[in-house]
């Protein structure tokens, strides 16, 4: 198992932006690899997702509403803090596209098809959510 240790509070404060390069280099290293990749943090809500988010962003066109909406499939709990929020925007509105290059030179041999997968996750949850939202609106609306 590889690990990589990222040091960074959970503040508003904090620049995550410093790390994403490495780690989103790390993620896609270990699913290239077939490998499992575990990103967490303290409590699973913040941090580890503000990478997962810049992750998404960069092997998909997603912005970063989109990303933190398929994170949020699997982890409901996910939401990182304004800080990393305003990071994420600035990240989608500077750098996720040279990012998004970078990788594709890098790893020219990509199997995944991450923005397929992730929009079909996307329509998966929201036909789930809305016959949930229809099943739980008593007639007549509210």
């Amino acid at each position: 198992m590889t690990y990589l240790c990222i040091s960074a509070a959970d503040l508003p404060t904090q620049n995550l932006t410093q790390h994403f390069k490495q780690s989103i280099m790390f993620m896609h290293e270990s699913r290239l690899k077939g490998e499992g990749c575990l990103v967490h943090c303290l409590a699973g809500v913040s941090r580890s997702v503000t990478l997962v988010v810049a992750y998404i962003m960069t092997v998909t066109g997603l912005g970063w509403q989109e990303a933190l909406a398929a994170v949020r499939v699997a982890r409901p709990s996910a939401g990182p803090n304004l800080g990393f929020q305003r990071q994420l925007q600035e990240f989608e509105a500077t750098q996720a596209d040279q990012f998004r290059e970078w990788l594709r030179k890098e790893y020219k041999d990509n199997p995944l098809d991450d923005e397929a997968d992730i929009r079909d996750l996307l329509a998966r949850a929201s036909k789930v959510n809305g016959v949930e939202k229809q099943a739980s609106t008593p007639p007549g609306g509210i």
